[in-house]
């Protein structure tokens, strides 16, 4: 066994490793950009090397800055984690030129699998079942529109280097077909750096289903079951599960054994992940193989109680598998849920800024939270924009999906958008509850998932003001205590007056709704009137925002967390943002921005599809942008004219920036 590994990734990946190879007692290095010098991957390493720049291609896919901090540590293997370099063939065999065991497949593997069209060629003659498509070097775009014209509509065209979501188009017409070629290309030169695709058939109602695999070096393999990755949004997972609900034992052994057949067939080496598209009969075809453990392994690590790991680590160090097929075993139901700094909306844009207020719930035998920050640290637009993965395990599905929802409750995200919310709503949903299951299910489920937003509860509305008018007395208590008169009745916040009581006001915005709160202090309890009702309150308040509160004599919990103006209400499980309204600050405001013109995120503009001084329609696209290797196009707000770009292709903008001076057409 190793002393001392490099990993060469960062955030939740590198937290993983690191969990693992300290319990091993072996020593750890992280890398790191200049975006990242006080991550938490850094924080948990025993060493860190400074590897360049915030971008990534100028830091953690630089190999030979990589192969140099593993020789400066004296590090004896690198694991690429499960992203940037962990499929690259180049970073294997440099590794190997150093003299440094990579912990993973085999060069030969990773080139044979790294392209989806020969991989699809070597299934083709492994008998492993196969999606109907074009998967040639021809990559003239006329010619791939004819493919797909024979292949019938509607298609998937796939960067053949990709991975992730990233390079993958859908498309339902011949007549879009250009387009969704050019952008597809785009992307995967960017992410991958090469612009080749596939082209192929695109199931209607497909599960999306993996098998885990693992071989060593001494020609032992097995597969461990496998995760249904059905539900997804631009092509990325958002839930996923083990076992796949329906999965009957024949059809497992079917699946796993085409499974075991791809990883012989290549040669390969450690943990990969064999993915299939499965019809709802139950037929399935071959993907893709990913040649890495994958970002949802932890899902099969609960239901098999193994550390996939520590399965790593050995079998690079020379070791067999730790067991045998027959010895491995399903046990209970997992679910993984992708805690994202997204806006789901807005389209799933990624949101950036500080973690004001973080609280994950609390890890045991049915939790587990997978994370690469903690509260204080930054979101920035360089990465993924992950949170955290949140996995929970018990006995059945049912059991899992009460224990997701009341993990879900209890998260506590403030000062980035996040998903929360919606993932509680998409656990919830009657198709996922019942594993009516496609990858099709959150565009399908989008009226339930996507709900009008209602008005925040009367209770949410008295726990705002309550823990504002706690949050007074507490600081009146402070500063009493460090002045030389404490006990004056200046410092008090009791609402005494001769011969009556105060009377004063708190308002609060929430969306479009703004009310205002009659306050008036009876002892330690307050009596709040809202909406021409009164109700007696009171509570305690501690330093992380935790309320217990009696609401007319009903007692209740509700997390309330201070970000600037913004009062964040957690409470049942949802989650509201009321505004505190100082009447004297906010008299005088109006407008705003018009029109939807701004970046809605920090980007790169990558192209500009209009001409300055055309004349457009309604949604008319104008622009692209480039954030997080996703892109997004910025569409005319109304009909009208473009009278300039505010940046050229290249430029970095920031969040709000002006993009485009746009004149609507007079009505």
């Amino acid at each position: 066994m190793f002393n001392k590994i490099l990993i060469a990734n960062r955030g939740e990946i590198a937290c993983r490793v690191i969990k693992t190879a300290r319990r091993l007692g072996i020593k750890t290095v992280a890398v790191y950009s200049d975006a990242d010098a006080g991550a938490r991957h850094v924080r948990l390493a025993d060493e860190a090397v400074h590897i360049g720049p915030a971008a990534a291609r100028e830091s953690y896919l630089v190999i030979e800055r990589i192969i140099a901090a593993a020789k400066q540590t004296g590090a004896q293997a690198i694991h690429p984690g499960y992203g940037f370099l962990s499929e690259n063939e180049d970073f294997c065999e440099a590794c190997e030129a150093a003299g440094i065991v990579f912990i993973g497949p085999p060069v030969s593997a990773i080139r044979a699998m790294g392209s989806k069209s020969e991989a699809k060629k070597l299934m083709e003659q492994a008998g492993v079942p196969l999606t109907p498509g074009y998967h040639g070097d021809n990559q003239e775009p006329g010619f791939l529109n004819v493919q797909a014209d024979a292949i019938g509509y509607p298609v998937l065209i796939k960067a053949a280097a990709g991975g992730g979501g990233k390079g993958m188009r859908l498309v339902e017409k011949s007549a879009d077909f250009l387009d969704a070629l050019a952008s597809c290309k785009r992307e995967a030169a960017a992410s991958f750096g090469s612009d080749h695709v596939l082209v192929e058939k695109y199931l209607t109602r497909p599960r999306h289903i993996e098998i885990q695999v693992f071989g060593d070096t001494h020609g032992n393999y097995v597969y461990l079951f496998e995760r249904d990755c059905s539900v997804q949004r631009r092509h990325q997972k958002v839930l996923e599960e083990a076992p796949a609900p329906g999965m009957t034992p024949e059809r497992r052994a079917a699946m796993g054994q085409a499974a075991v057949d791809a990883a012989r067939a290549v040669g390969y080496v450690g943990a990969g992940t064999v993915e299939f598209i499965a019809n709802q009969d139950g037929t399935f075809y071959f993907m893709e193989m990913n040649t890495r453990l994958q970002v949802e392994h932890p899902v099969t690590e609960m239901i098999t109680g193994l550390d996939l790991v520590e399965w790593q680590l050995r079998v690079a160090s020379g070791e067999p598998l730790p067991m045998a097929q027959e010895q491995l075993a399903i046990n209970g139901h997992a679910l993984e849920a992708r805690i994202y700094a997204e806006d789901p909306a807005k389209g799933f844009l990624p949101s950036t800024g500080r973690l004001v207020h973080l609280a994950p719930p609390e890890e045991g035998l049915h939790v587990r939270v997978d994370t690469g920050v903690e509260e204080g640290d930054e979101i920035s637009p360089f990465y993924d924009p992950m949170i955290a993965k949140l996995i929970v395990w018990d006995v059945n599905r049912d059991r899992a999906l009460a224990r997701m929802l009341q993990a879900l409750a209890d998260y506590r995200v403030v000062g980035v958008s996040n998903n929360v919310e919606f993932l509680s709503r998409l656990t919830a949903c009657p198709a996922f509850a019942n594993a009516d299951l496609d990858t099709g299910l959150i565009e399908r489920e989008k009226d339930y998932l996507f709900p009008e937003q209602a008005g925040a509860s009367r209770e949410a509305w008295l726990a705002a003001a309550l823990a504002e008018l706690l949050r007074e007395r507490e600081r009146a208590a402070q500063q009493a205590a460090g002045h030389p008169e404490p006990a004056s009745p200046w410092h008090q916040r009791d609402g005494w007056r001769l011969n009556t009581h105060a009377r004063r006001s708190l308002i609060f915005r929430l969306g479009d709704a703004q009310k205002t709160l009659g306050v008036a202090s009876c002892g330690s309890a307050f009596e709040i009137s809202l909406d021409g009702v009164t109700s007696r309150v009171s509570g305690s308040l501690n330093p992380r925002g935790l309320l217990r509160a009696e609401f007319d004599g009903l007692r209740t919990t509700a997390t309330v967390v201070v970000a600037g103006e913004r009062r964040h209400v957690f409470a049942h499980g949802r989650a509201w943002q009321f505004a505190a309204v100082d009447p004297l600050h906010h008299a005088g405001e109006g407008g705003g921005a018009e029109g939807g013109l701004l970046a809605p995120m920090p980007g790169k503009v990558i192209a500009l599809i209009a001409e300055a001084g055309a004349t457009v329609d309604k949604g008319a696209p104008l622009l692209i942008l480039e954030a997080m290797k996703m892109e997004h196009t910025i569409t005319a707000p109304a009909a009208g004219t473009v009278k300039a770009f505010r940046f050229a292709v290249g430029d970095q903008v920031s969040d709000g920036a002006e993009l485009v001076d746009f004149e609507p057409t007079p009505a």
